[in-house]
């Protein structure tokens, strides 16, 4: 019989290409989401089923941040991550057989504004406004549960790089368009993690079954902003980019509809537990990521 792995909120960038990855290593996956033919979030029953003898539960399910912070939207945004967190953790009380490992997205930038000194797992200082509540929300939510045959971890995650989706796109096209320098100050540090790492933390997570709690999930290696456009910049052949000022963000992201937080948050986080526990990241540096990429 084929073990199981149940992606939930699976059809974004990060759930596709999980998905892609635990079925070739010969992985079931079942998909809970808003969209058909997968297993819908109001379906109680059809999520119980699925859990049942998983060997695993991987959570993204939430809202995109990327969008203005109005009532609606910062409602919509904080529900969709506490509202399914509780959904699975009930369906998990009721499962006879419940997963071995539910894995819990959170974000990275739980942690404040820091140009100071990087944010571990340990001594990382939490931060304030309205982003960092709705983190603290969904850990809370996730970690109300008191599963005890579900091993449970949270994973931090810093910003996703990878082909064919995440945050690249809007990237490339402000280098391809010739506004590829520092946006603001430059300084603030760019904290990411890529795609295939992600899944290779994941399965690093569910040998190691002592482990539990909270994990960073990004690359030892942060880069400032500057740091990251010019990387950009070389890989894609560009000489030169016009820098962003802050006021010039700040107008842009009323037109495309965003925040600027996404852009001029100083996110330093270090992955210092997984480190301590021997794991290897395949892009560890900038530089490499976007060669393979863009390649």
């Amino acid at each position: 019989m084929k073990k199981k792995a149940v992606l939930a909120g699976g059809t974004g960038f990060i759930g596709a290409f999980l998905e892609k990855k635990f079925c070739e290593s010969g992985y079931e996956v079942k998909v809970i989401s808003r969209q058909a033919p997968n297993i819908n979030w109001q379906d109680t029953d059809a999520i119980i089923s699925a859990l049942e003898e998983a060997e695993i539960l991987i959570n993204l399910a939430g809202k995109s941040v990327d969008c203005r912070y109005n009532k609606s939207n910062k409602e919509a945004i904080l529900l969709s991550r506490t509202k399914t967190t509780n959904i699975l953790g009930n369906a998990i009380s009721q499962c006879k057989n419940p997963p071995k490992l539910w894995i819990n997205s959170s974000t990275a930038t739980i942690y404040r504004h820091a140009e100071d000194r990087p944010m571990t797992e340990e001594e990382g200082e939490i931060g304030s406004g309205f982003s960092v509540d709705v983190a603290k929300a969904w850990e809370q939510a996730f970690f109300d549960f008191q599963l005890p045959e579900t091993r449970q971890i949270a994973l931090r995650i810093a910003i996703v790089l990878g082909k064919g989706g995440g945050v690249m796109t809007p990237f490339k096209n402000m280098v391809k368009y010739g506004l590829g320098g520092a946006q603001g100050p430059g300084t603030q540090k760019f904290s990411w993690i890529h795609v295939e790492d992600i899944y290779r933390i994941i399965t690093f997570l569910q040998e190691k079954e002592y482990l539990s709690g909270i994990f960073n999930c990004s690359s030892p290696n942060p880069v400032t902003n500057a740091e990251l456009m010019e990387n950009l910049r070389k890989a894609m052949g560009v000489k030169a980019g016009l820098p962003s000022a802050k006021w010039m963000l700040e107008l842009g992201a009323v037109f495309i509809k965003t925040e600027t937080e996404l852009i001029l948050k100083s996110r330093w986080v270090i992955p210092e537990r997984l480190v301590k526990e021997g794991f290897t990241f395949e892009y560890s540096r900038i530089d490499d990521a976007l060669h393979q990429i863009l390649s």
